[in-house]
């Protein structure tokens, strides 16, 4: 572990860290979730759909040891300076960031555990339900929240691809969304 933290290594584990967030990021502000799926388009809807693809991402690095626990700590971490980082720059005071952020952080853990339960039991419906939950609580109904729920299991089914290499090389793979599944084929 020593090794991961210190000199050159420690320079490579950090541009590890920063293209795995990146792509997280990038999987995340997809304007298909906003324009076709309705999720809200607000600072709490990205919340929302970037929690979601941390949630993925955390999901796939469950039960892993040395560097790749470390990795997932460390993008957790990024994850919450960044969420730090945004409510400063909504104008939030130095005295209700930290207010803010112990709340975010119960919501954001509140909801790897119930999406969790639901992908790992394959349960589209527990999911779709606890994805509007979440996401839209107000909604009597939501449609799209099953649409989201199966792109959350084909995801979860594709990271689960993803070697321990590809993901210590800064790799990693969303399943793409309807438009770009009918734009590159299946």
């Amino acid at each position: 572990m020593f090794q991961w933290l210190s000199g050159s290594r420690r320079r490579a584990r950090l541009e590890t860290v920063d293209a795995l967030y990146e792509q997280i990021v990038a999987a995340a502000r997809r304007a298909h979730f906003y324009s076709e799926w309705k999720v809200p388009d607000t600072p709490l809807g990205r919340f929302e759909v970037l929690s979601l693809h941390l949630f993925l991402f955390l999901h796939r690095l469950r039960g892993e040891e040395g560097a790749l626990r470390d990795i997932a700590q460390e993008v957790t971490d990024t994850f919450f300076r960044e969420v730090d980082h945004s409510l400063r720059e909504l104008g939030v005071g130095d005295l209700g960031v930290p207010k803010r952020m112990k709340k975010l952080a119960r919501m954001f853990y509140g909801r790897l555990a119930s999406y969790g339960e639901a992908v790992e039991a394959g349960d589209r419906v527990a999911l779709s339900a606890a994805v509007q939950r979440n996401i839209v609580p107000d909604r009597a109904v939501w449609d799209e929240a099953s649409e989201l729920a199966e792109y959350l299991l084909k995801a979860n089914a594709e990271l689960a691809k993803v070697g321990e290499d590809a993901l210590l090389a800064g790799n990693l793979y969303f399943a793409p969304l309807p438009q770009e599944h009918d734009r590159h084929g299946p």
